[in-house]
């Protein structure tokens, strides 16, 4: 470890463009670690992200501590790489523990990378860039500046792309992908979706906004008329009764209120939706029923009940989601500081080859008889009424 902590001495400065720490000797561990300098109210740190399955995990390190956690690193794992300017250093351990060290010249690597840790964002829809509906809907102004007042739904509407962005290989290419947007309200979300997949990536799409408002179907309607928007179409009315269509490849629901969300996935499951992107909202129905002695010292308190219910809502709907198939992920939406509505359900279905027999429906019976609560779309995916 003497000539590895050496060399790590002279990789960990500004010239460093990455070190990638991969091949772990134990599945459990993160499946890899990326580390890359940046600057913090002017002091130079070094980032490491740990990547699980499902999340990443982020820490910063002045120089010092970043070698040493670098090398403990290295107990677990079997490679790393180090790009720095000029060179590239591969570190191998074998399986006795035995490291080799590889050296190249690379006179291509260069640090160009902004080491500020407060770089700025950069977004799918890039601000400057006058866009006809995100003018119309009063977020950007003529000359293509986002309002002030209007910034946080800028962000949330990137943030969502950006969710697009990682499903789109998902979605077919070789037919148009039918997507549905249900209670989309102003439709924010359904002109930009729209926009980024048909407009941005030439994507043969056709898109349906859903809401129970005539009045914003209306304007809706008349504003993609404006764009020429050919397979973007607005109706009124309400998902679970919705029989305009017989497949459909992707299904959004934002904030669509309490069991409104249930009766979206129960839909999207029936449709066999390849992508369902859900954020929901206003749980009450289960902080209704909630009632478990084990947890009594925690729901005597409204706040915390009330927040007990949500997430344990939302946990179920996702293990519901993954007994019918989807590969299931709940994520930040958006920043707490913007909306307090911030976890969204991604589920993917998986392949006839990748689906495995699941236990999970008796857990969640289980589950259901602890807490004695049921949510909707349990009863609608076991045939019951409500």
């Amino acid at each position: 470890m003497v000539e590895l902590k050496t060399e790590l001495l002279e990789c960990l400065n500004e010239k460093l463009v990455q070190c990638i720490i991969s091949n772990p000797k134990n599945k459990e561990l993160a499946k890899k670690i990326q580390v890359r300098p940046m600057r913090i109210k002017d002091k130079l740190m070094f980032q490491f992200a740990a990547y699980t399955q499902k999340q990443v995990f982020h820490e910063n390190l002045d120089e010092e501590l970043a070698v040493e956690r670098i090398l403990e690193y290295m107990e677990e794992y079997r490679q790393m790489e180090i790009l720095s300017e000029g060179k590239q250093i591969v570190v191998l351990v074998s399986k006795k523990g035995k490291i080799t060290i590889n050296k190249k010249q690379r006179q291509d690597l260069k640090q160009t990378q902004d080491l500020s840790h407060n770089r700025v964002k950069k977004y799918i829809l890039e601000p400057g860039t006058p866009i006809p509906f995100l003018q119309d809907l009063g977020i950007q102004s003529a000359d293509g500046k986002i309002v002030n007042a209007h910034y946080d739904k800028f962000r949330q509407i990137n943030r969502f792309l950006e969710f697009i962005q990682d499903i789109v290989e998902e979605l077919p290419k070789d037919r148009e992908a039918v997507m549905i947007d249900f209670g989309c309200g102003k439709s924010y979300l359904t002109f930009a979706m729209y926009y980024y997949l048909h407009e941005m990536r030439g994507m043969d799409i056709r898109i349906i906004g859903l809401d129970l408002k005539e009045e914003v179907i209306t304007k809706c309607n008349e504003l993609r008329t404006n764009y020429g928007y050919e397979k973007l179409d607005f109706f009124v009315g309400d998902i679970a009764d919705y029989q305009g269509v017989n497949q459909v490849d992707m299904v959004v629901t934002l904030h669509a209120c309490d069991t409104a969300t249930d009766y979206a996935i129960a839909k999207a499951i029936q449709w066999k939706a390849k992508v369902i992107l859900s954020v929901p909202c206003c749980q009450h129905e289960l902080n209704q029923q909630i009632n478990c002695k084990e947890l009594e010292p925690l729901l005597k308190y409204g706040l915390i009940k009330e927040r007990i219910s949500s997430l344990i809502t939302d946990a179920i709907r996702g293990n519901i989601l993954e007994d019918a198939g989807y590969q299931v992920q709940l994520l930040e939406f958006i920043d707490m500081e913007h909306t307090p509505k911030n976890i969204l359900i991604r589920a993917v279905k998986k392949t006839e080859i990748e689906q495995k027999p699941s236990q999970k429906s008796q857990s969640l019976e289980d589950l259901e008889q602890l807490i004695n609560g049921k949510l909707t779309l349990s009863k609608l995916q076991k045939g019951e009424n409500k």
